[in-house]
């Protein structure tokens, strides 16, 4: 009786065991977006209790759940955003955790998700990968057929993911040694090798973390140091189906390939194009705007103030460096941060923001429009009307998020609304850039602050799509009547 007993038993957990990792399967092929915000939120939340434990501060004392929690957010989201000083808080432990939670928060959601379901069910299946192909690419609708205009095509995701986990580690490899030596001239060859891995997973996952004593501050005067931090942070922001694409023609036979525009998709012309002009245009601004604040440009020479309005630029797109007190920038400088803020980087990067091909797609909407085109054509394509619906609804959720957001911790807190504003746009572009407002924030301002930085990391589409994903299609269609607009 005792041997049928156990018997029994083995097979009842054999059973529920075999029925638990079905399910897992399903839910991670079924409903990538879904599962990813799930994935997210279990992140946080371990990560969170890591950072609560005793050996992760350097006091070795308990952190408060707010200030873990907020960290651990940022973390996950690569934000960059701090309730603590983050040069000393955190011990050697706490400071690992940050950089694997950066480094697997940089994947992103959608990503994160894809491989999950790739190494759950050995292998991805039709309907994973259509979802897979469109997830990648936040510009395509969640919904309809898969063409080959898409920019990752469906046999292309594996690779895709691959070259997301390879050119983490790569690129991060190559920062790390570049800044090594800038490093090791401060700190010295040993602490060196803690301190360059940091800031390459910092500036390319887009995170903006300084673990250093004394922060980005220490490199101020070390050109070298801050233009491959840089390129590191615009090389992330740039989108993984981005640098997939260009290493598939870099690598190519015909190398020739790579120098010819014309042979790349649209999506990776919009965001390179778009990209280059905001870098170029907001540093313009900045320097023509900050010239004479002595708090900023003032005290510099054109050379200098040229470089740190470039480096500028490019960190407020989503990097969250900087040298230049942002609570001391002009209210006019602050606008033009907050709108580079908004806007972010590329579509699956490492960036936030409502991304650069949406407002791309914005702008040529509009432009047609005002040419009376009955389509939205550019570079000898044609964008379809799903695709500006979905630029549209991802610029007003966002702009939504971050309204709410604004007024509510305006009223917890009764600052500023200029800063109140800065602040929140950075939460939801996760860049990690502060007026100087988020250290100073109570508890409840911080747990808006931080369901902000979800909300704009994983993304308005990713959100649509996980709510969306049981909608079913209409087959008939209402009568047409047209209200007044404008």
């Amino acid at each position: 009786m005792p041997g049928s007993q156990s018997s029994v038993g083995s097979a009842l957990i054999r059973r529920t065991t075999r029925a638990a990792w079905r399910w897992f399967r399903f839910i991670t092929t079924h409903s990538p977006s879904r599962f990813a915000i799930t994935v997210f939120a279990g992140l946080v939340l371990l990560t969170t209790a890591l950072l609560s434990l005793p050996i992760a501060s350097a006091d070795r004392q308990v952190t408060p759940l707010t200030d873990a929690l907020f960290t651990a957010m940022s973390t996950i989201c690569v934000t960059g955003l701090a309730s603590v000083d983050m040069g000393t808080h955190w011990s050697h432990f706490g400071q690992g955790v940050i950089y694997v939670g950066v480094n697997i928060g940089g994947m992103g959601a959608l990503t994160l998700a894809s491989m999950l379901g790739m190494i759950v069910s050995k292998r991805m299946g039709l309907r994973a990968k259509l979802i897979a192909a469109g997830d990648t690419n936040p510009l395509r609708a969640h919904g309809g057929s898969v063409n080959e205009s898409q920019a990752v095509r469906l046999g292309e995701v594996g690779q895709l993911l691959r070259t997301v986990a390879l050119s983490t580690v790569l690129i991060e490899l190559v920062v790390g040694l570049l800044i090594y030596p800038s490093v090791t001239a401060k700190y010295g060859w040993l602490e060196a090798l803690w301190v360059s891995p940091m800031y390459a997973a910092m500036a390319f996952t887009n995170t903006g973390f300084t673990l250093n004593e004394g922060g980005i501050a220490v490199f101020q005067d070390d050109y070298m140091f801050m233009t491959v931090i840089m390129l590191a942070v615009i090389t992330g922001s740039v989108g993984f189906p981005v640098l997939f694409a260009l290493s598939r023609h870099l690598f190519h036979p015909k190398k020739s390939h790579f120098f010819r525009p014309s042979t790349w998709s649209l999506h990776v012309k919009l965001t390179l194009i778009t990209s280059g002009l905001l870098l170029v245009g907001g540093a313009g601004a900045f320097l023509i705007l900050e010239y004479d604040n002595p708090h900023t440009f003032g005290s510099m020479g054109f050379g200098e103030s040229l470089f740190h309005a470039l480096f500028l630029s490019s960190m407020t797109r989503s990097g969250g460096f900087s040298f230049v007190d942002m609570g001391e920038l002009y209210g006019s400088g602050t606008v033009v941060g907050s709108m580079l803020m908004f806007v972010g980087g590329g579509s699956a990067s490492t960036a936030g923001g409502i991304k650069v091909t949406t407002l791309a797609v914005l702008a040529l909407a509009v432009w047609s429009e005002a040419q009376g085109r009955q389509s939205v054509q550019v570079f000898g394509r044609r964008i379809p009307s799903d695709v500006q619906r979905v630029a549209v609804a991802v610029l007003a959720w966002g702009a939504t998020i971050v309204a709410l957001a604004t007024i509510v911790v305006a009223q917890i807190t009764h600052a500023p609304i200029a800063q109140v504003m800065f602040d929140v746009i950075s939460a939801f572009g996760t860049v990690g850039l502060t007026s100087g407002l988020t250290e100073t924030l109570p508890d409840s301002a911080l747990w808006v602050m931080a369901v902000t930085i979800f909300m704009g990391r994983v993304g308005t589409v990713t959100l649509a799509a996980a709510v969306a994903a049981t909608s079913k299609s209409q087959l008939y269609a209402l009568p047409v009547e047209r209200p007044i607009v404008g």
